[in-house]
């Protein structure tokens, strides 16, 4: 059984790109730190695919975020991940959500914010306009205007063995400008046949040749999918030294500690008073090390 691995391959005869992409463990991760409504935990696995096969174009080091906003039940819905594929996402909303609600019904009026983020060069952000009738068509039509490539996706979120899974699929013609409009749609029909017992359970070289098998199909070293949040206590008290410090004896006075929630992994961090007088300390002496 395939997951948490992502797989890039090339049609060598037909100068187009293909990725595929298997979640199972970091998809349950990400959708168990809240009590998910139904809709929403599809609507994060299908940004968690689209995120993987996004970071898995760059040619960098760097991280792409994919920020749904809206003025719906749901306020906000993130997936941030990096070449590294190192992934993390979380989401907010309120009040009821329906079972069949659609993306539109959950963000309202809204939009698709995708954020590049290279190592060593410039910030770049595009907003997109949340045009067609799921996730899949909204980023081809991004494709289609910022990136001038015909791009197909196929995202698939469901169970397998009692286990939610998300899967996707990606093609797009090289910018070499040898890939055909025809060979893109015979490739487009293949990939259409794809079902989502296959994409949640085969191994890549499997899937790919039931697919492709006419085809001259090169793939390459298959790529793991961590959940990393990278939170941690010492960013916690960093944190906190950046309050007044009459805030933070006021909710010392109150409650006795100060407590900080991670929404990406549900991890808690709580300092109570001395460890609080030590953190200003710290901070105060220049010593941002925390013990």
């Amino acid at each position: 059984m395939a997951h948490n691995v992502l797989n890039r391959y090339l049609f060598e005869d037909l100068s187009v790109r293909g990725e595929l992409v298997q979640l199972s463990d970091e998809y349950q991760r990400i959708i168990s730190s809240k009590e998910y409504p139904t809709p929403l935990k599809t609507l994060l696995g299908e940004l968690l695919v689209s995120a993987t096969l996004l970071t898995a174009t760059l040619k960098f080091e760097g991280s792409i975020t994919m920020q749904l906003q809206g003025d719906g039940p749901v306020s906000l819905a993130v997936i941030n991940g990096d070449n590294n594929q190192k992934v993390r996402g979380v989401a907010r909303w309120e009040g009821d959500i329906k079972d069949d609600a659609s993306i539109h019904d959950m963000m309202g009026k809204g939009y698709l914010v995708i954020t590049i983020e290279p190592k060593n060069a410039e910030r770049y952000q595009g907003i997109v306009a949340l045009e067609g009738d799921n996730l899949a068509e909204i980023l081809e039509g991004y494709f289609a205007n910022s990136e001038q490539l015909k791009t197909r996706l196929w995202i698939r979120t469901g169970e397998h063995q009692g286990k939610p899974q998300a899967a996707g699929m990606l093609i797009q013609i090289m910018p070499d400008g040898k890939g055909s409009p025809e060979d893109f749609e015979h490739l487009e029909q293949l990939t259409d046949t794809v079902k989502d017992d296959e994409l949640f359970s085969l191994e890549a070289n499997e899937l790919l040749y039931r697919l492709y098998n006419q085809e001259n199909v090169r793939v390459f070293e298959p790529q793991p999918v961590v959940f990393h949040c990278g939170c941690s206590r010492e960013k916690s008290g960093a944190a906190i030294v950046t309050l007044e410090r009459k805030e933070v004896n006021d909710i010392l006075a109150e409650a006795g500690s100060i407590s900080l929630h991670c929404d990406y992994c549900g991890t808690n961090y709580s300092f109570d008073q001395a460890q609080v007088e030590e953190l200003f300390a710290q901070a105060n002496s220049g010593n941002s090390t925390l013990h």
